[in-house]
């Protein structure tokens, strides 16, 4: 390549890199929660974000951020908006689905995203103590912990995880098609129901988060995640 050709090729990428540096710099950050950015925010504000979020996930614009700088920034003290109360499939990890950063949600996982002694016991902190406005119950589609439910699994200590969708199995009849986990439509349903027991659980077992919904400071939702789109649905 002889001089010119090295020179124009610096010229064209550098007018390129003119073209593709506004994009990037438009794209800022978003502002790690801080106590004040918490105290401003309604519980209609923070599923907001959550359903933003979510709506930047499925569009692949996920927002670009500085990591490292969130570390040093919520070293000193956390202030999440949400709590998310999701299972511990794979495939639907929270921060992900929601587009959120370092020390924007609490994320409590479990096999069926159903509410234990101890979750209610973690959700009491992170909204009594901790301030978040909202909980979200995040159920999803092609639930393995549902499955099991819905064929009557038994193995180890899971069995009494299980336990706890039973309730929802119950509840939804089969309009069509075996009831079994071969049954896509009827498992989906199931996981529905589940997703709404849990969130009238929540309300139902714990005294201080009721109070807190009362008052206009928290609000408890369900939602649904299809493993095949990648879209939140909020019940």
């Amino acid at each position: 390549m002889n001089r010119f050709q090295t020179f124009s090729r610096v010229l064209a990428v550098t007018a390129a890199l003119a073209v593709v540096a506004p994009a990037v710099q438009a794209l800022e950050p978003p502002v790690t929660q801080t106590a004040a950015s918490q105290a401003a925010l309604s519980p209609t504000d923070a599923l907001a974000m959550l359903q933003a979020g979510n709506a930047r996930f499925v569009a692949g614009e996920m927002l670009q951020r500085d990591l490292s700088g969130q570390v040093s920034a919520t070293a000193a003290g956390q202030y999440p908006h949400s709590i998310v109360l999701g299972c511990i499939d794979s495939r639907v990890p929270p921060e992900l689905v929601f587009d959120q950063g370092l020390g924007d949600i609490f994320s409590p996982r479990i096999a069926g995203n159903v509410v234990t002694p101890e979750l209610l016991g973690s959700m009491e902190f992170a909204a009594g103590v901790a301030g978040s406005r909202a909980i979200v119950v995040l159920g999803h589609t092609e639930c393995g912990a549902v499955k099991g439910a819905c064929d009557g699994v038994e193995l180890g200590n899971l069995t009494s995880n299980l336990a706890h969708i039973q309730p929802a199995v119950e509840a939804v009849p089969v309009t069509e098609g075996p009831r079994n986990s071969t049954n896509t439509a009827w498992v989906n349903a199931v996981a529905h129901e589940n997703v709404a027991q849990t969130v009238q659980r929540i309300l139902t077992d714990s005294p201080l988060l009721k109070q807190l919904v009362d008052e206009g400071k928290l609000q408890v939702v369900g939602a649904m995640y299809d493993v095949a789109t990648g879209k939140v649905e909020f019940l």
